[in-house]
């Protein structure tokens, strides 16, 4: 596996895995994303902002995240003081096709390199309340559960901010 940061020409294989995952992700009752996000959009502005890093696998790209130092101020909803600086892990996804093989995990450790690189020593991520599979990879990767919020641009749902403090 080759994890690096991406770059434009990965857009298509990128949205082909959002395509993939959310049939996947509805299935399971988890509405975070949808036809409209994340859209090649965002992840353009990730690559210009050169927070965009990929797996591959075989020249393939398998999995996606963006790191970046973005927290919401809903976080603040889950007793989080967003005005300590924090690694924050957004849009991490993987193909179905290769699940299984440590990908998710692999990028959660790029972040963590990435703080380390950064010398911030708190890592932060959210996602659904109803993404199960995401909060238990995120704990089995030592992160702790802060708290449930409601962000302002997905109206409606829950979500769950976790945090890790790395001793640098």
């Amino acid at each position: 596996m080759n994890i690096r940061r991406a770059t434009l020409t990965d857009i298509p294989a990128i949205m082909a895995i959002v395509k993939d995952v959310i049939p996947l992700m509805q299935a399971a009752g988890n509405f975070q994303w949808n036809e409209t996000y994340p859209n090649p959009e965002v992840f353009v502005e990730d690559i210009a902002l050169t927070q965009l890093w990929v797996a591959e696998i075989e020249g393939v790209v398998a999995g996606v995240t963006a790191i970046t130092t973005e927290q919401y101020p809903e976080y603040e909803q889950a007793g989080l003081d967003i005005s300590e600086p924090a690694i924050v892990t957004h849009r991490l996804v993987v193909s179905p096709h290769y699940r299984g093989q440590g990908i998710a995990d692999a990028l959660m450790q790029e972040a963590e390199n990435e703080a380390v690189r950064r010398d911030i020593p708190l890592l932060r991520i959210d996602t659904n309340l109803e993404n199960k599979a995401a909060q238990k990879v995120f704990i089995k990767a030592g992160y702790v559960l802060m708290g449930e919020i409601s962000l302002q641009f997905r109206p409606g749902m829950r979500f769950v901010c976790l945090e890790k403090k790395l001793a640098l």
